[in-house]
């Protein structure tokens, strides 16, 4: 019975642990920061901006290849 608690222990232990790190690598955060801090409207911002400017690049250089 005491090897049956201990195996249920580990699991819970386990898949919270499990659930905690891959929600922060979801959201590109380190992995023992907190996962319920929202990230800053200035990171998410920073984000999306690379991101556009980055496709624009792609965009400029198929244009010209072509």
């Amino acid at each position: 019975m005491f090897g049956i608690k201990k195996l249920i222990m580990g699991l819970i232990i386990g898949l919270l642990v499990g659930l905690w790190a891959g929600v922060n690598i979801g959201y590109d955060q380190p992995i023992w920061s907190n996962p319920f801090e929202a990230p800053a409207l200035t990171e998410k911002a920073k984000g999306v901006a690379a991101d556009a400017w980055q496709d624009a690049k792609k965009a400029a250089r198929d244009s010209l290849d072509d």
